[in-house]
């Protein structure tokens, strides 16, 4: 029996029934291609999935720590729109209390210019009357005795002569 043509089964297993030598050459060459993985290849791939894992896990924590400093900005800026919108209805308050002060100050100077206007309207037309009233009283008895000559047809009173 030669260490070729010998099997490991005496039974016949046609193409299944391996040969010793090709045993052992299939577990060389498959011992030999292990330790070309084992340690060249595999610590290199090794190396590589941690390094991306390490970038996926950094980049994932990285935007978490965004994430958080972009919530707080968030909240700074609501906190700072809260307060604008505070004083902006505490100016348009105090605008609106201005304004209401401001017509009642001019609506007062309104009613006080016109209240002197008038005054000043009644002292006049009062002025005007009593002159008017001097002067056709000095004019009335002239009038009522030419108006009573005129109606009886003879001088009456004093343009009698």
């Amino acid at each position: 029996m030669t260490l070729a043509n010998s099997q490991i089964f005496k039974t016949d297993l046609g193409p299944l029934n391996p040969v010793w030598a090709e045993l052992i050459l299939g577990l060389v060459v498959f011992g030999l291609t292990f330790l070309i993985l084992a340690k060249g290849i595999l610590p290199k791939i090794k190396r590589t999935l941690e390094e991306r894992e390490d970038a996926i896990d950094g980049g994932t924590d990285r935007a978490d720590d965004l994430r958080a400093e972009a919530t707080r900005i968030r909240e700074q800026y609501e906190a700072e729109l809260a307060e604008a919108r505070h004083d902006a209805a505490r100016i348009r308050s105090r605008a609106t209390e201005e304004g209401s002060a401001a017509i009642a100050a001019a609506r007062a100077e309104g009613i006080a210019e016109r209240d002197a206007i008038v005054a000043a309207g009644v002292e006049k037309i009062a002025a005007e009357r009593a002159a008017a009233e001097r002067e056709l009283t000095a004019d009335v008895d002239a009038w009522a005795h030419a108006l009573a000559a005129r109606i009886v047809g003879e001088p009456v009173g004093a343009d009698r002569g």
